[in-house]
């Protein structure tokens, strides 16, 4: 089968599509044909790599990816051949008191496709069965692969970590990456009141169109003050922020009594001075999330097949255009998710 594979941490020269055997399934699994992929930020730093974190190379990456079911293995005989499904980027392989809780993401076996095993950038991909989520016969498969890890993570934030409430102010950062389209409509669905940011004039239009109340050009307006007026100064009551140094430090001032930053990644630079004063002196939380459980990705699957949240694909590329579709993602190119056909040529 053909397969992107990743031998060494580098540029867009590090991605070869070589061919590999097709694997096979072990108790448990099942062997999905794979017809779309979902690019993440997660999938960048598989390729460039992360100081101090070890990744199995080589490796076939993308975590999020649809297709069909092209075999079983023993146990998990009740997914038959043909059968839509999309994967939950997140497994586990032990019997943990976290993941029979339905909270897979806090167990210490903890994994994600495409970085802590092969994903699904490749033709075929080996999945645990608990991980596939039946997809309706006449709900897309391009979109089926475009929700899993964004939507589930800006879930996790806003409502488990976050517990967002009807009148909430929120903002959301960054609007057209992956998990703010996400957290935008997450957030909309509860009642919430939404304000994002964005690097233009074209993506804070598309922004509002996504369900955003109000949108702030971060390069031409300041968002804090923007914010401080929206809220009539009363302050926000949550931030979403996956941005990291260029943002958080502002955010705590920005806040309302009682406020939340939630937080699942830093992709400005981890490293920051933050001052604690207003943390205590508002009562102020800052909160970290990274992805979370099968039981709410399955609940984020039913409302996306039943049309309440609705993913958002900024380009679609060919196998053979994996360099092109990081690229684009590393360029913050378009609104929402760049997608990859898993068919080479």
């Amino acid at each position: 089968m053909k397969a992107v594979r990743v031998h060494e941490h580098g540029g867009y020269e590090v991605l070869r599509i070589e061919d590999i055997p097709i694997p096979e399934p072990g108790p448990g699994q099942v062997r999905i044909k794979v017809a779309w992929a979902a690019l993440n930020h997660l999938d960048v730093w598989v390729r460039r790599g992360v100081p101090g974190h070890r990744f199995p190379l080589p490796i076939t990456p993308g975590c999020d990816f649809s297709g069909t079911v092209d075999q079983a293995g023993l146990g998990a005989e009740k997914w038959q051949n043909g059968q839509r499904v999309t994967v939950a980027p997140g497994y586990t392989s032990s019997d943990s008191c976290e993941s029979a809780a339905g909270q897979h993401n806090l167990a210490r076996d903890y994994g994600i496709y495409g970085e802590t095993c092969d994903g699904g950038n490749a033709e075929y991909a080996i999945v645990n069965a608990e991980n596939l989520i039946a997809v309706p016969d006449d709900y897309p498969l391009d979109l089926a692969a475009a929700f899993p890890l964004t939507y589930l993570t800006a879930w996790h934030m806003l409502v488990d970590r976050c517990q967002v409430q009807p009148g909430d102010r929120v903002l959301i950062h960054a609007a057209g990456s992956g998990v703010s389209v996400a957290a935008t409509q997450i957030a909309k669905l509860h009642g919430a009141d939404v304000m994002v940011t964005a690097g233009s004039a074209e993506k804070c239009a598309l922004g509002l169109e996504n369900g955003a109340d109000t949108a702030v050009n971060y390069r031409e307006d300041d968002w804090s003050a923007a914010a401080k007026t929206w809220t009539g100064k009363r302050g926000l009551d949550i931030i979403v922020d996956h941005v990291g140094v260029d943002t958080l430090p502002k955010g705590v001032w920005a806040l309302a009594k009682g406020g939340r930053i939630v937080t699942c990644g830093v992709t400005s630079g981890a490293e920051m001075q933050l001052n604690f004063a207003p943390i205590f002196f508002k009562s102020l939380s800052i909160l970290g999330s990274t992805m979370g459980g099968l039981g709410e990705l399955k609940k984020v699957s039913e409302l996306v097949f039943s049309g309440k949240l609705t993913p958002i694909v900024a380009k679609r590329h060919k196998m053979d255009q994996i360099s092109e579709a990081h690229r684009a993602l590393d360029d913050r190119r378009g609104f929402g998710k760049q997608l990859l056909q898993v068919k080479y040529n």
